[in-house]
């Protein structure tokens, strides 16, 4: 019993964002970049995870959807985007009556 918290006690717990920057500090790019890869791909899963969970509560348990809040630069990007389809438009319309 002894041998097995000495084990548990010698694992350390590292935090992967030190790995990172340490890494990428030593200039170990091919180590920062498989952390980093590592580090998204825990994110990405977790983030699927919250998405699975919240669409299985719509479908089985008849929640509503939640609307996203946008802010300030969500919104100035919506804009921008239609600004530059309406341009886009305006364009091929000239080329075409040209």
């Amino acid at each position: 019993m002894d041998n097995v918290d000495n084990i548990e006690n010698t694992e350390k717990e590292t935090n992967p964002i030190q790995d990172l920057i340490k890494a990428s500090l030593a200039k170990d790019y091919n180590n920062a970049n498989k952390i980093f890869g590592e580090v998204m791909t825990i994110k990405m899963s977790d983030l699927l995870d919250q998405e699975k969970v919240r669409m299985a509560d719509q479908v089985y348990n008849g929640a509503e959807e939640e609307e996203e809040e946008l802010d300030d630069e969500d919104i100035e990007e919506l804009e921008d985007d239609e600004e530059n389809e309406e341009l886009e438009d305006e364009e091929e319309d000239e080329e075409e009556t040209v």
